[in-house]
């Protein structure tokens, strides 16, 4: 009888000792905010590189935009928002997310384009931002109120 007249059934069960409630995909919103974060970090280290033309980059290889140089100060400043969103994710900030879809469209577009400098690297960074992106849309919404 208890479980009809109970006016919290069906809400998300409490853990009264971490205080908060379990949301449903709250687990890809972190992850989300966590592999921008990496992403990013990894596109302003990688950019850095690339501005100083490191050869650690496939040597000789023509792009189909510009220069290495030029990709390098692209991953850069990509990279730097994407840091500065994923903090924003984690503070649940909704302009963060849709920032964060858009900034991670940008990077997966960027990766393929600059394939040629290191094809695996940027197929991983690819494959993240769509995780990324599926994470935010998905499950970045706002709480329903009870």
């Amino acid at each position: 009888m208890s479980s009809i007249s109970d006016p919290s059934a069906g809400r998300p069960a409490r853990d009264e000792s971490y205080g908060y409630e379990d949301d449903k995909g709250f687990g890809w919103v972190v992850f989300a905010g966590v592999m921008i974060m990496i992403v990013g970090i990894l596109n302003f280290i990688y950019g850095i590189a690339a501005i100083d033309e490191s050869k650690f980059y496939v040597g000789n290889t023509n792009f189909v935009i510009t220069d290495l140089k030029t990709w390098g100060w692209i991953l850069t400043i990509i990279g730097g928002i994407q840091i500065l969103v994923g903090a924003g994710i984690w503070a649940r900030s909704q302009a963060a997310r849709w920032v964060g879809v858009f900034i991670a469209s940008l990077n997966a577009i960027a990766q393929l384009l600059f394939i040629a400098g290191n094809p695996w690297l940027s197929l991983a960074l690819f494959t993240l931002d769509i995780l990324v992106i599926y994470g935010l849309i998905c499950y970045g919404g706002r709480l329903e109120e009870p």
